[in-house]
């Protein structure tokens, strides 16, 4: 049995299938609760591997030489966002003004209350350093926390618990606040959940779908200058 496992467990296909047949267990998984952000796919995907590394004994590199064909995908998945974009641009460029405004003061509200509150509540200076990019894409988030001396594993983490929590509070809110333009729904969520609320916009219209696109390569940008700039100016680093 060892060596039947050994022999299956070097192999980069077994890793491809056990990514993505765990993924279409948590996506059903997710339809059959009613498509509840708190068991996003992407989460419970992620919860079942680490479990599954865990009980094999497999380190990360062994099940990364599967998943990385997976992975390279993930840039030609984010060039498609633009396709729906391309199908709604005459409206961006009518809106682009407030968009560029409102994702400026998204990014460093997001960047700036989140070190504040965590301040308050005595973090240290490394996990202050990793929360500040929590609203940006994990590889963004990634980059950022390495160069301003966070920890780039609990950046990614908080990444994720960012998206799932946006995903979850949105659309309460909308009904609060009574917003119905899609438009404002899918920037909304790619501005504050990055990769997260633009899956989740989708289940809206491919219009939210386009400007939650939009709104998470804008903020990505945007944060990869302003977050250097405000740890300096909250004297960490």
């Amino acid at each position: 049995m060892s060596s039947f496992w050994v022999y299956f467990a070097a192999r980069p296909l077994f890793w491809i299938i056990v990514t993505i047949a765990t993924f279409l267990f948590s996506s059903w998984l997710n339809r059959r609760v009613g498509g509840t952000p708190l068991l996003h796919p992407v989460l419970v995907a992620l919860s079942l591997i680490i479990v599954f590394l865990q009980l094999t004994g497999t380190d990360y590199d062994t099940y990364f030489s599967g998943a990385q064909f997976i992975h390279f995908l993930l840039g030609p998945a984010t060039v498609a966002l633009a396709v729906p974009l391309y199908d709604h641009f005459e409206r961006v460029k009518k809106m682009l003004l407030p968009l560029l405004i409102a994702c400026f003061c998204g990014a460093v509200t997001a960047s700036a209350s989140v070190i504040l509150v965590a301040w308050a509540l005595g973090a240290s200076e490394g996990t202050l350093l990793s929360l500040a990019p929590k609203s940006v894409t994990s590889p963004i988030a990634i980059g950022i926390a390495e160069k301003i001396g966070g920890y780039p594993s609990l950046a990614a983490g908080l990444v994720l618990i960012t998206g799932a929590i946006g995903c979850l509070t949105a659309p309460p809110l909308f009904r609060l606040l009574k917003i119905e333009d899609d438009a404002v729904k899918g920037f909304t969520l790619g501005l504050s959940s990055h990769g997260f609320g633009t899956a989740y916009a989708f289940e809206f219209s491919t219009l939210a779908g386009a400007f939650a696109g939009l709104a998470m390569g804008m903020t990505g940008l945007l944060t990869a200058f302003l977050v250097p700039l405000l740890v300096r100016m909250f004297g960490l680093g």
